[in-house]
């Protein structure tokens, strides 16, 4: 009997610690990189993964390079080959942790949090702040967040050829619908 309770108790226990986890495997990472009156340069990737640790804000992201898709083509092939170097460099990811964090005065109104951490891209890391809003809506978790990085910063080399039809400041938008798993 006590063998079965103290299974019980643990159980119980991992249950609460593991609840205190939400995630996504169908996040979205969009960035776009357009020059006013050029080519749209945006890609989008659906397949991104996000966990949220509520019990302490703790918030990383993981998103496959080649996951990204593009209007073009030749253009998704540019971006891998030649200016992601993907095959090299699979994978992008955030690491962070949201400031001042309480999962329990989440509502289903929008909230303001700030966000810092560091972004690896292109095998170079840099620590990033930026705002991220929080909305909880039957039971979900929706986080959202803009900002913008420079090629540059993580080592991208953009032909001088085409740099002009590259913005400077790349946009990025993140949007997350985590849930318990």
């Amino acid at each position: 009997m006590k063998k079965t309770a103290v299974l019980l108790i643990c159980f119980f226990i991992g249950n609460i610690s593991f609840s205190q986890k939400m995630m996504t495997r169908s996040g979205e990472i969009k960035f776009d990189a357009t020059v006013p009156n050029e080519v749209e340069i945006i890609g989008i990737n659906k397949t991104a993964s996000c966990i949220l640790d509520e019990s302490n804000g703790h918030f990383v992201a993981l998103v496959l390079v080649k996951a990204f898709k593009f209007k073009a083509p030749l253009m998704e092939e540019h971006f891998n080959e030649n200016y992601m170097e993907s095959s090299q460099f699979p994978k992008s990811t955030f690491d962070g942790k949201i400031i001042s964090f309480d999962a329990s005065k989440l509502s289903s109104t929008k909230t303001s949090y700030d966000l810092e951490g560091d972004l690896t891209i292109h095998g170079v890391t840099k620590k990033i702040k930026t705002k991220i809003s929080l909305i909880l809506n039957a039971g979900k978790i929706t986080a959202a967040s803009t900002f913008s990085v420079k090629a540059a910063d993580y080592k991208i080399d953009i032909p001088n050829l085409v740099k002009e039809k590259f913005a400077e400041n790349i946009k990025i938008t993140l949007n997350f619908v985590l849930e318990e798993k």
